[in-house]
């Protein structure tokens, strides 16, 4: 039984629409400019994606994990793919042949994932993720997601310079908003992202007139393979499955994530329901010309947040945001979000990204041997993202989207020293050779 009244669900539901929202509508606008698509490809692009999440969060919600958790293209496939389209004419292929071999690729890697998620890969990869694992997705993830939101802040976005009136816009929309957050009044402390995007609308509207045009298209909802004809290409699909598979830590890091929130366990069946379903969304992804799907990490900071944990509220936005892809005239108002609010507001969710990398580390200790089990992976994450795209056209095509992906290298990296290195024997002889030093002396 619900313990919300019907204002604070609707509320709260709303506060879930403005964040699917933003977390959704600049992926189909990259990937049009990407592939060269259409201005009514784009647009049918974005109406797709909304219709296509809002129905995916409700699966998930109803009949997969069952958590409050937004399921949404995936940061790690929008990265993999930006990068294979920028590489593409070095590599000598055009991109209608890469967006069809990858569609192709994308459809392989669904397929793989339902089946494998049906055969109980979560038990597999629950070994895996350990605390330390745990806290270098967060840690990476924070920072990754942190360095694009300042980029949209500052006005960077759309220009190769700071913008100084859209950066002080940006600056008072995160006081505002931490102020809700730590003192503002109990009433509306659960809505401080709602609140902040609301006024920071409304202010951007009043000072930042826009001068684009009012220009309507006919949309093409159910278009299938708009990358380009499908083909089939050996080294797309064999990146494209490794891709799958690694964002498939994505589930298993959402799902964990949330348990402390919710003061749960998740079973293994949930686990096999979750990943059958990002499967069946990936063909779907493939087939329609989206980024393919994965519950998102980040939704562990935007539960923080607004401190709201029932499933009821993200259902009501989900249903919201299907509503908006359904009516033209919808996504069109909601496509005047200036992306600096959205990204100003988010950027304060996100930063609760880091208390949950924090906690995982409680009660671990660490000395300068054993510290490289978390600053290995860490920094050298970190020091790949600030690494241009360009600098790695020199690695093998098949491999790129890997090696150029600090999430993804920071997160196989913590993965194999967790389960190499025995870290508790070592913690156990630095401890005894301490003690031995203090019996000599």
């Amino acid at each position: 039984m619900n313990s919300l009244s019907k204002t604070t669900q609707f509320l709260a539901g709303l506060q879930w629409l403005f964040f699917m929202f933003a977390n959704t509508v600049v992926i189909p606008l990259t990937i049009g400019d990407a592939f060269d698509l259409s201005s009514v490809e784009v647009v049918s692009a974005l109406q797709r994606s909304f219709i296509y999440t809002g129905a995916a969060c409700i699966l998930q919600a109803v009949f997969g994990h069952r958590y409050p958790l937004m399921e949404g293209q995936s940061g790690l496939w929008w990265g993999a793919i930006l990068s294979l389209s920028a590489s593409a004419a070095s590599a000598g292929i055009s991109v209608n042949e890469l967006g069809g071999g990858l569609a192709v690729g994308i459809i392989c890697s669904g397929v793989l994932v339902t089946i494998l998620g049906a055969l109980g890969m979560g038990n597999f990869l629950k070994r895996l993720f350990t605390p330390v694992v745990m806290s270098t997705v967060l840690f990476l993830l924070a920072s990754q997601l942190i360095i694009i939101f300042t980029k949209g802040m500052l006005g960077l976005a759309t220009e190769n310079k700071i913008h100084i009136p859209t950066s002080s816009l940006s600056i008072f929309l995160i006081l505002l908003t931490i102020w809700i957050n730590i003192k503002g009044p109990k009433a509306i402390r659960n809505f401080s992202i709602l609140i902040g995007i609301v006024i920071g609308w409304i202010i951007y509207v009043l000072f930042f007139p826009s001068a684009a045009a009012d220009e309507q298209v006919t949309v093409k909802l159910f278009n299938l393979f708009p990358w380009g004809t499908p083909t089939f290409s050996l080294g797309l699909i064999i990146m494209a499955v490794i891709t799958g598979l690694v964002n498939t830590t994505n589930t298993i890091a959402a799902v964990k994530g949330v348990e402390p929130l919710l003061q749960t366990t998740t079973s293994d069946k949930q686990y096999r329901k979750s990943f059958v379903l990002t499967g069946i969304n990936s063909v779907f992804s493939g087939l329609f010309g989206m980024v393919p799907y994965a519950p998102y990490i980040s939704s562990l900071g935007f539960l923080q947040s607004t401190l709201i944990f029932e499933r009821l509220p993200l259902i009501i936005g989900a249903v919201m945001f299907m509503i908006l892809g359904l009516v033209p005239s919808f996504s069109h108002l909601f496509s005047t979000l200036p992306i600096s609010v959205g990204d100003a507001v988010l950027f304060v969710a996100y930063l609760q990204l880091f208390s949950g990398a924090l906690n995982n580390l409680e009660g671990i200790r660490f000395s300068p041997k054993t510290i490289y089990r978390i600053a290995g992976p860490v920094l050298l994450g970190i020091a790949i993202m600030n690494i241009p795209a360009e600098m790695f056209s020199s690695i093998p095509m098949l491999v790129r989207p890997l090696i150029s992906s600090g999430l993804l290298m920071g997160i196989i990296l913590a993965i194999v020293l967790e389960n190499t290195i025995n870290w508790s024997k070592v913690e156990q002889i630095e401890t005894a050779k301490k003690v031995k030093s203090r019996n000599i002396g």
